[in-house]
C-alpha cells in the first residue's frame, strides 16, 4: 500500500524514507554473535563481508583495493580515475588535499581533463590479479563501450558499470547508446550496473541480463545533486523499491536472481545494516572508506561527479580519518559514533534480531521512527 500527500491541489507525491528515518527492531529470539555468517556470494565469487569499495579516487587505489580483497570485502577501482591517467598520481593527490575549498572544483576539473591510458588500466588491474583478490574495476556508460575490451583483456572479475543513474532505455540524438542486453550477453564476465532508484527501472536493468544492481542516486557525502538538478532518492525507500523488483523479477525469469547493492549515503554501520534489511544483498561504501588512515584521499573525499567538465554535481569534502582499514571494517572499536567496526556492529545486530545469515536479515521487522540525536 502507497500512501501520497498533496503538495497542491494540482500535484501529489509519495512519502518516502532515508535510512535516518528507520530503524530495525529486535525479535524474540537472540544469537550468539559469533554465531551469525556474515560471507556473501556474487556469481562465482565468496567472500567474507557484504561489502565492496566505491570506485572513488579518495578511496580506493590499487593498494587499498588489495587491502579490502585481503580483509574479506571487493575493492572497485575506477578505470576512469588517477590511476589510468597518471603513472604516478601521488603528488596530484596530495595536491587535491591541499586545495582551497572555492577552487577545489575548477582544479579537479583541471586534473581529470588528462586522457584515460588503456595500458594503465591493464596495469592497475594487474596489479589486483597479482595479489589474488577478486578483479573488479568500473567504467561509466560513456565510456564503456570505448574501454571495455582492454578491461576484460586485463582479466577482471566483476565489471562495474556506475554512473549517477543508468537505465536500460537511454536515448540520444547525438550518438548510439550503449545497448545494455547485448553488452551485457555479449560478456563473459558477470556486471553489476546502476544506479537505479525506483522499481521500474530495476526491473528494465534486471532483464538486460546484470548479475546486479546498484541502488542510489546521489545519496552520498560528496554529491550535490539534490541542489543542483533537484533529483533525490531517499535509500530506505529506493531499497525497498528495487527489492520488489527483484521478487518479482524472479518470478517473471523462472528463478534467476539478480543482487541489489546498496550504493550511496552509507556514511556509518547502522546505515549498512539498514540498508540490508530494507532489502540489499550487499553495500558499497565510500566516505566510511575514506576516513581510513591508508586512503588516498587522505581525510578528503570525492568522486567523479566533482570534476564534470560541464556541470559538476557533487565537492571535495573534508571526512577526517577515523582508524586503519581493518579498524573500520572489522574493529576493534574504542568510539561510539558508527565510523568503526562496521562487521561487528552487523553481526551483533543480527544477533539481535535472532538472524544466523545477512540474506536472513532482509525479513527483519522494521519501524520508521525518524532519528533524533538525544542530548
Amino acid at each position: 500500500m502507497s500512501y501520497e500527500i498533496e503538495i497542491g491541489r494540482g500535484k501529489r507525491a509519495r512519502r518516502a524514507y532515508t535510512l535516518d528515518d528507520v530503524a530495525l527492531v529486535p525479535a524474540r529470539r537472540t544469537r550468539d554473535p559469533e554465531d551469525v555468517n556474515v560471507s556473501w556470494q556474487i556469481d562465482a565469487y565468496h567472500v567474507q563481508m557484504p561489502l565492496l569499495g566505491a570506485p572513488m579516487d579518495s578511496t580506493m587505489s590499487p593498494e587499498t583495493a588489495i587491502e579490502l580483497g585481503r580483509l574479506g570485502g571487493i575493492g572497485v577501482l575506477d578505470l576512469e580515475g588517477l590511476w589510468t591517467r597518471y603513472e604516478d598520481p601521488q603528488p596530484l593527490l596530495e595536491e587535491i588535499r591541499q586545495l582551497d575549498a572555492h577552487a577545489s572544483n575548477a582544479r579537479l576539473q583541471e586534473i581529470y581533463s588528462e586522457p584515460i591510458k588503456p595500458e594503465l588500466m591493464a596495469a592497475r588491474l594487474g596489479q589486483l590479479r597479482d595479489a589474488d583478490v577478486v578483479v573488479a574495476g568500473k567504467l561509466s556508460p560513456q565510456q564503456t563501450e570505448k574501454y571495455w575490451r582492454y578491461v576484460v583483456d586485463a582479466g577482471v572479475d566483476l565489471f562495474v558499470i556506475r554512473g549517477t543513474t543508468v537505465s536500460a532505455q537511454h536515448v540520444s540524438s547525438r550518438a548510439q547508446p550503449l545497448n545494455l542486453k547485448r553488452f551485457i550477453y555479449e560478456l563473459d564476465v558477470p556486471v553489476l550496473v546502476g544506479g537505479v532508484a525506483t522499481y521500474t527501472g530495476a526491473l528494465h536493468l534486471m532483464r538486460t541480463g546484470a548479475a546486479g544492481v546498484l541502488v542510489g542516486f546521489g545519496g552520498g557525502a560528496a554529491h550535490t545533486t539534490r541542489q543542483l538538478l533537484g533529483i533525490h532518492a531517499p535509500m530506505a525507500t529506493a531499497i525497498a523499491d528495487v527489492a520488489a523488483a527483484r521478487r518479482d523479477y524472479l518470478d517473471e525469469s523462472g528463478g534467476r536472481y539478480v543482487h541489489i547493492i546498496a550504493d550511496g549515503g552509507i556514511g556509518r554501520s547502522g546505515d549498512f545494516i539498514k540498508a540490508i534489511g530494507c532489502g540489499a544483498d550487499a553495500v558499497m561504501i565510500g566516505a566510511a572508506l575514506a576516513r581510513a588512515r591508508e586512503a588516498p584521499g587522505g581525510g578528503w573525499h570525492w568522486g567523479s561527479e566533482a570534476y564534470h567538465p560541464e556541470l559538476p554535481r557533487g565537492q571535495r569534502v573534508h571526512v577526517g580519518t577515523a582508524g586503519t582499514m581493518e579498524q573500520i571494517l572489522l574493529g576493534p572499536s574504542s568510539r561510539a559514533d558508527g565510523k568503526v567496526n562496521f562487521i561487528g556492529s552487523l553481526r551483533r545486530a543480527m544477533a539481535t534480531t535472532g538472524y544466523a545469515e545477512v540474506k536472513d536479515l532482509q525479513r527483519v521487522e522494521m519501524v520508521v521512527s525518524p532519528y533524533e540525536k538525544s542530548l
